[in-house]
């Protein structure tokens, strides 16, 4: 009776769970269309616009709905700062007029999610656009540092939960994620750097686990936003330029001279020198595309399957696309961890290659 209560419990758990996960997939759905009001001719939903808007940055963070929070802009002009809030020049849509702000120094309007001044007559004003440097907060950036924030938050909490209780076994949210540690170390950082993994392995959890809470962080629809951090070229570019730099200043004398200097004949030495050198950039410029291209292109099946309901204006068609929705769902959550993995599984390979001794 007991055991039978116990696995009843679990299957009303995991029902529970299963209903929530297609509940989360479905709630793009709701956000997608707009409801005809009275007197209103029906307005036909532009899937392509509403796949890019996810995928791309803005200068505002939508909630559920028609719901939007208005993030900070911050402008450094040849005349000066200017600071306000992207409401002020917020237009509802493509098709209506530009919303003009007028600054201290000029006069704004948001242009494809674009800051662009404005002359008189409300047209863009190309030649002083280029004076404008474009310092804003925008959603991209606020969920980069909301990542960093809970990124601090629980490494904070573990490294105080190991000096406290040095030499005792883990404890809470220690114990959960200690075994991930582990693997970073005893499987990414020493087979492929070997006995100097200690000074590296600061950065390599950093990678492993800032990919990581943005990849799943981009997964949960119902989050504000549902931002495309890593998704972001810029993003994925820094990152793989962190990892460019710490392998060339890394680099012992036996890098260097397999680059500059390698063991073949002399009359190689103009075609091989620049392929190697080429190679200190393709290396990381490989993990920049591998993350970028991979997360990209999760965002945009999902929601390309969500739009078949919008295309063929049938909500019989949701159910086929939903639970290939879910589908497609289980494999993101799978490649979350597979890229955060895989970058930075290269970048201590690619370390690994430039301190090692290469006596043999």
């Amino acid at each position: 009776m007991y055991n039978g209560s116990i696995l009843n419990l679990k299957n009303f758990k995991l029902s529970l769970f299963s209903a929530f996960f297609v509940m989360l997939a479905l709630f793009p759905v709701l956000g997608f269309g707009q409801e005809k009001t009275a007197g209103e001719p029906k307005k036909e939903v532009d899937t392509k616009d509403i796949i890019f808007e996810h995928i791309g940055d803005s200068h505002s963070w939508t909630m559920l709905g028609e719901h939007a929070l208005p993030l900070p802009i911050i402008l450094y002009t040849d005349k000066g700062l200017e600071i306000f809030s992207s409401a002020k020049i917020k237009s509802e849509g493509e098709e209506a007029p530009l919303h003009v702000y007028q600054g201290n120094h000029y006069s704004y309007a948001l242009e494809k999610d674009k800051v662009k001044v404005v002359d008189a007559a409300g047209k863009v004003d190309e030649a002083a656009t280029k004076k404008v440097w474009d310092f804003s907060i925008t959603r991209n950036v606020a969920s980069m540092w909301m990542g960093m924030i809970i990124l601090i938050l629980i490494f904070g909490s573990i490294s105080s939960a190991y000096k406290k209780r040095q030499g005792k076994a883990p404890k809470g949210l220690q114990s959960f994620l200690e075994p991930i540690i582990l693997f970073v170390r005893d499987d990414v950082a020493i087979p492929n750097i070997g006995v100097k993994h200690t000074k590296y392995m600061p950065l390599l959890l950093t990678i492993f686990f800032f990919i990581l809470i943005n990849n799943l962080l981009g997964l949960i629809p119902i989050f504000p936003g549902g931002f495309n951090l890593t998704g972001n070229i810029a993003v994925t570019l820094t990152l793989s330029v962190i990892v460019l730099i710490v392998i060339n200043f890394s680099g012992n004398k036996y890098y260097w001279k397999h680059v500059f200097a390698p063991d073949i004949p002399l009359w190689l030495y103009p075609i091989m020198v620049p392929v190697e050198i080429i190679g200190i950039i393709s290396k990381p410029f490989a993990l920049m595309i591998r993350l970028f291209a991979n997360i990209t292109a999760g965002h945009i099946i999902v929601l390309s399957l969500i739009s078949l309901i919008y295309i063929f204006k049938s909500m019989w068609m949701a159910s086929v696309s939903v639970p290939f929705v879910v589908f497609m769902d289980c494999i993101e959550l799978l490649v979350a961890f597979l890229q955060a993995f895989i970058f930075t599984m290269l970048s201590a390979l690619f370390i690994g290659m430039a301190v090692d001794d290469h006596k043999h």
